[in-house]
């Protein structure tokens, strides 16, 4: 699974400019329908400086992925990934993209490749400097990137239902619904102090369950590099 599909996954709720209401608490976006208020919250999470997104999904097949990442619109980003049973430690330092995997995350990662044996042993315990094009983590520390599935399917995120109130990390948040043809149920938690932020959101229900929840808006994202002891390239591991 692709961060780009976990992204796509936990923010599957999200509407853009849809005329749906269905009712419920007003507070305080009187007059405004759940579609509006669900643009708002999309808009206002693109221009955040940074956020800090606790989330996982999973797919039909049971291949599960899961992020606690803080990312700002200068790629700066520390946090974690845990996709099944293995898990990595990133960080965006300036130009450079470091991680260090746990045993099980480096098994599977080089399973296949030629003179895997002999890399895993050096690999322990190491921040590794990880080319910014590599596939796998490409786009994993751009905010703008993360939060970018939330403008892929307009059409498919109309429709929801204003709800009431409730609190989602100490602040409230006004309870946004959908529920899909294909029996999942969407349910997006929009700030109602300050900017419109997009706290939670949770898909239930379905072949791609979800959640994620947002905070730390705007707060400073300083991961710190790894000493130059614990730090190996794996371009030149490869070739040694």
């Amino acid at each position: 699974m692709t961060v780009a599909g976990l992204s796509s996954a936990l923010l599957a709720g999200c509407g853009d400019d849809g005329n749906g209401s269905g009712g419920g608490s007003d507070k305080p976006f009187a007059g405004q329908s759940a579609d509006q208020i669900a643009g708002k919250a999309v808009a206002a999470t693109k221009q955040a400086k940074s956020l800090h997104i606790k989330g996982d999904s999973r797919q039909p097949n049971g291949a599960s992925l899961t992020l606690d990442l803080s990312v700002d619109q200068q790629k700066n980003c520390d946090g974690t990934v845990q996709t099944q049973g293995s898990r990595a430690d990133v960080r965006h330092v300036g130009d450079t993209f470091y991680l260090r995997g746990d045993e099980q995350y480096w098994e599977k990662s080089l399973k296949g490749q030629p003179g895997a044996a002999k890399l895993l042993p050096k690999l322990k315990d190491k921040w590794v400097k990880v080319p910014a094009e590599d596939a796998v983590t490409k786009g994993l520390c751009d905010k703008q990137g993360l939060v970018k599935a939330m403008d892929e399917d307009k059409s498919a995120r109309k429709g929801m239902r204003k709800g009431d109130t409730t609190t989602v990390g100490g602040q409230e948040a006004i309870v946004l619904t959908k529920k899909t043809s294909a029996g999942e149920k969407l349910t997006l938690y929009v700030a109602t102090k300050g900017e419109p932020y997009i706290l939670r959101t949770t898909t239930e229900g379905g072949e791609k369950p979800s959640s994620a929840t947002f905070s730390d808006y705007d707060e400073d994202v300083r991961p710190q590099k790894p000493a130059p002891g614990e730090t190996v390239d794996l371009r030149q591991l490869a070739k040694s």
